[in-house]
């Protein structure tokens, strides 16, 4: 039998449209570009925190917010709070679904040799509307924890390894922009200040939706 849903980077047989914990959640603004917890690093969640419901609530909290945004992941200062901490749900180009969340993560850096990059267009929930070039490792492997202490490896390849790394560099302090040359990434941000009130305006549509389930 073929899986095509990973959840905390395993297979399972079943899965609901929408992860359980959207549903609890609730959903948060979103930061943008510019704001100062966005471009700092992250604390670690603390070991007392695990388990909590303070750590459950937030995880829901992000899964709601990605939800109405219809991204593929979101770190926890995306939503104001400065843990290191993301979530995701995407769909790779193999057509499998991968779902979960990870605590204190540590993305492992690929060896040079035999390392192979990839030039997609990228975009992020915290520059709303633009998309562009960015060159990234194909394979990503993230270490850490989930919620409830419990040690969690993720692996993912192409879009989903990139989708591993960008919310790495979120909880670094980093954003594609950085990535970009001074030309590239003052044409994005021209572009988002054109589309910036369409994407929101989206954004409040799906958040009705999603009140109403």
């Amino acid at each position: 039998m073929v899986h095509r849903t990973r959840v905390q980077g395993r297979p399972v047989a079943d899965y609901p449209q929408l992860p359980p914990e959207t549903l609890r959640g609730r959903v948060r603004r979103i930061t943008e570009v510019g704001e100062d917890v966005l471009h700092r690093p992250c604390r670690q969640v603390a070991a007392a925190d695990f388990g909590t419901p303070g750590l459950s609530a937030l995880v829901d909290d992000l899964f709601a917010t990605l939800y109405v945004a219809e991204g593929a992941g979101l770190a926890a200062n995306q939503i104001g709070v400065a843990l290191r901490l993301f979530v995701w749900d995407c769909t790779d180009e193999d057509g499998v679904r991968h779902v979960g969340h990870i605590v204190n993560p540590l993305l492992e850096e690929p060896p040079v040799a035999g390392r192979r990059l990839a030039e997609v267009g990228e975009g992020c929930l915290s520059v709303p509307g633009p998309y562009r070039d960015v060159a990234r490792p194909d394979r990503a492997v993230v270490r850490g924890w989930d919620k409830d202490g419990h040690p969690l490896t993720v692996e993912g390849s192409g879009y989903f390894a990139r989708c591993l790394q960008h919310e790495c560099d979120h909880l670094l302090g980093g954003l594609y922009l950085d990535r970009l040359s001074t030309r590239a990434r003052r044409s994005a941000l021209r572009e988002m200040a054109r589309r910036r009130d369409e994407v929101l305006a989206r954004r409040e549509v799906m958040a009705t939706a999603l009140a109403g389930r």
